[in-house]
């Protein structure tokens, strides 16, 4: 890590002491969604490395990507991982990770980048309001202190991660001259890919050393995947979430108005069925 980076808070700062697992155990289903975002979350150099390479010549936006973001994101990931080590003690975190690594590693590749860097700046608008709203959900889900104040700093740190991607938005917008049509195409595609991108590769490998009965049963898995993303629907902040994906289109009042209906309906369909 850069000696000049600054992190908002540390690992060492959560009180595992704290930790109830008798609260934890009770929804073995938003522990399996914890694991699972953790595996994302300690993946993030390997995204890191496809933007940085993506934006070659603008210092500004690689350095905060290198010394910042993905400082903060494979926090995210280690904090994730020693919650899932308390609350699963025999769960082998490292060798369930490096499966999923494996296979992410062949997916998150720079070729699915945007080929204009405003609109890959849109699309990652759109990942970090997911990221946003899924761990506000999670903050609102759960009971357990450790997990609560897990995910109150880390929806926080998804929040501004958000801000500083759309300020370098605006900029490239000012240079290429997207416009709407544009910039909705890229925010609908990466809408679509986010849950295929990651959340089921992630979920897979979770269940295939969690729950390994299942692995043999594509019903049995895809029930208790629908019941983890209902766990997500059932918290969605509705509102923030289409305030952030709408924010790059700096639609006119009115329009807004009439496009936030529709666009929650699509986000929920897209994401989480």
């Amino acid at each position: 890590m850069n000696q000049g980076t600054a992190l908002p808070w540390k690992l060492e700062d959560i009180d595992f002491s704290l930790f109830d697992a008798t609260k934890a155990l009770a929804d073995d289903d938003l522990i399996c969604l914890i694991c699972a975002s953790s595996f994302i979350e300690s993946g993030s150099d390997l995204y890191t490395r496809n933007l940085v390479k993506h934006y070659a010549g603008d210092p500004a936006v690689q350095d905060w990507l290198g010394q910042q973001w993905e400082q903060e994101e494979l926090q995210h990931g280690r904090a994730l991982a020693s919650y899932v080590r308390h609350a699963w003690p025999g769960f082998d975190w490292d060798r369930a990770f490096a499966g999923f690594f494996d296979e992410y590693r062949r997916v998150c590749t720079s070729e699915n980048l945007e080929e204009r860097r405003g609109l890959e700046l849109a699309a990652r608008c759109v990942v970090e309001t997911g990221t946003a709203s899924l761990y506000r959900a999670i903050h609102t889900q759960t009971e357990e202190p450790v997990l609560k104040q897990l995910t109150g700093h880390i929806k926080s740190d998804e929040v501004r991660h958000y801000s500083h991607f759309y300020k370098y938005f605006r900029v490239y917008e000012e240079r290429e001259h997207n416009g709407r049509w544009r910039i909705l195409g890229a925010l609908y595609r990466r809408l679509k890919e986010i849950r295929n991108e990651d959340g089921d590769i992630a979920l897979r490998h979770v269940f295939a050393w969690r729950h390994p009965e299942l692995n043999a049963d594509p019903v049995a898995f895809a029930q208790a995947s629908s019941r983890i993303y209902q766990l997500i629907k059932r918290n969605l902040p509705a509102e923030m979430t289409v305030k952030m994906l709408l924010k790059p289109l700096d639609l006119p009042p009115r329009i807004h108005a009439g496009v936030q209906y529709p666009l929650t309906r699509l986000t929920e369909r897209l994401v989480l069925h």
